[in-house]
């Protein structure tokens, strides 16, 4: 249930809209928020590092009782980069269902092992190594006990690597849904004291858990038949990826034939938009097929089903990519924590998915920042406007980069980690 290289190919193919490279402001060259999240940053525009960083894959055992099914999962999967000296030390956490080595994860490691710091990547707790091994509920998306489940592998983390560097300080990061959880595993370990964190930063984060979720479904509506077509839209995009390859007679999948798809206006902006909402579906359907099967729910896997590693997954995985967040807020999500919290409302649990349900602590903590775009599409209206009630000059808005688009622009990089040092904002 992963995103091919395939999909990852569709994924970069978008309608050109280059802002100019001249501009005295704000330099991010793509001036289209689904272009800039889908293309992110050209090379030409990233920092320049230099040295090899020792970028290292480590698992954490766990005495959870996995089903043949995941035969294959041994633990939870983190990503280290380690200093040879003494320095300070940078969680990160992944967004929705990121690994510890997605490719913003390796990118922020990377810039940030080159600035000095010590960093351990943490998989987002909506990435199915982390539902298997790591969530006590295995049922992602509350906000609190995610933050804890989080915090809880932080701490042995810790507890397994602190005897092999020296810490100075501790930092916290994280992007999308994981720069939201970042908030909440701030505010717990206030009270924990375990780290102390020195700074913060939620990189391009929801506000609102539901909301933004719902608007990135709310763009498969723009899509030839809907969301009922689906599939038939995938296979049309790879259809037309695939035939521009062959046309062009490109010798790799690189960035001269990715800006090429790009320049020739291969799908336009309601396509682009199509594809970010399936890449996000696949991504929910892995989510909610682990979850159904570590909590035997019944959802997609019938309750009396125990699958074997021989099993076939296509039909469970169809079924997973056709449900929406909305689906799964509803018929499970919701379900599953009123059994466990008796006489909890939808709004209730709606309260739990925000920041607002934590505010009086992230307006007064000065540890904690924001950056983030103004054309963000994740952000509903007047949340944007929240951030800069909450957090005031604790908040960088860039005029452009869509969602995470400008994540490794240089200018970006350089502010993130100058806000790690500073003692000010």
């Amino acid at each position: 249930m992963k995103i091919t290289g395939a999909m990852l190919i569709c994924l970069l193919l978008l309608i050109p809209a280059f802002a100019g490279a001249d501009d005295a402001v704000y330099g991010y060259p793509i001036d289209n928020s689904y272009a800039a999240t889908i293309l992110g940053t050209p090379k030409g525009y990233r920092p320049d590092l230099h040295g090899d960083v020792p970028v290292k894959t480590m698992v954490l055992e766990t005495d959870q009782d996995t089903p043949e099914i995941f035969y294959y999962d041994r633990g939870l999967r983190y990503t280290v980069a380690f200093q040879n000296r003494k320095a300070p030390l940078v969680f990160l956490i992944a967004g929705t269902g990121g690994s510890s080595r997605s490719s913003r994860m390796l990118a922020l490691m990377n810039n940030l092992y080159c600035a000095g710091f010590h960093v351990v990547a943490l998989p987002s707790p909506t990435f199915p190594n982390f539902i298997i091994d790591a969530s006590t509920t295995h049922v992602p998306g509350n906000l609190p006990d995610d933050a804890a489940d989080l915090y809880r592998v932080m701490e042995k983390i810790w507890s397994q690597v602190k005897g092999h560097i020296e810490v100075s300080d501790f930092f916290l990061a994280g992007y999308s849904l994981g720069g939201t959880e970042a908030a909440f595993v701030a505010k717990l370990d206030e009270e924990r004291k375990v780290f102390d964190f020195r700074r913060v930063l939620m990189l391009n984060p929801a506000v609102n858990l539901y909301n933004s979720v719902s608007r990135v479904e709310g763009l498969l509506d723009r899509i030839p038949g809907g969301t009922r077509r689906i599939g038939a839209f995938y296979n049309h995009v790879m259809a037309k990826s695939t035939e521009f390859y062959r046309k062009g007679d490109f010798v790799a999948i690189d960035d001269d034939f990715l800006f090429a798809a790009y320049q020739a206006q291969l799908l336009n902006r309601d396509e682009a938009g199509g594809m970010i909402a399936v890449a996000f579906r696949i991504g929910s359907a892995g989510m909610i097929f682990a979850s159904d099967v570590m909590t035997h729910g019944g959802y997609v896997v019938p309750k009396n089903r125990d699958l074997k590693n021989s099993d076939s997954l296509d039909d469970y995985f169809w079924t997973s990519l056709h449900l929406s967040f909305l689906d799964y807020f509803n018929e499970y999500f919701y379900p599953y924590f009123q059994s466990r919290h008796h006489g909890l409302t939808k709004e209730e649990l709606l309260d739990t998915l925000s920041l607002k349900s934590i505010e009086s602590y992230l307006a007064s903590s000065a540890k904690i920042g924001v950056i983030t775009n103004e054309d963000d599409f994740i952000l509903a209206p007047r949340e944007l406007d929240y951030l800069r009630r909450v957090f005031g000059p604790r908040l960088k808005v860039y005029p452009r980069g869509g969602h995470l688009g400008n994540l490794e622009y240089r200018d970006n990089m350089a502010f993130l980690i100058d806000r790690l040092r500073s003692s000010t904002w």
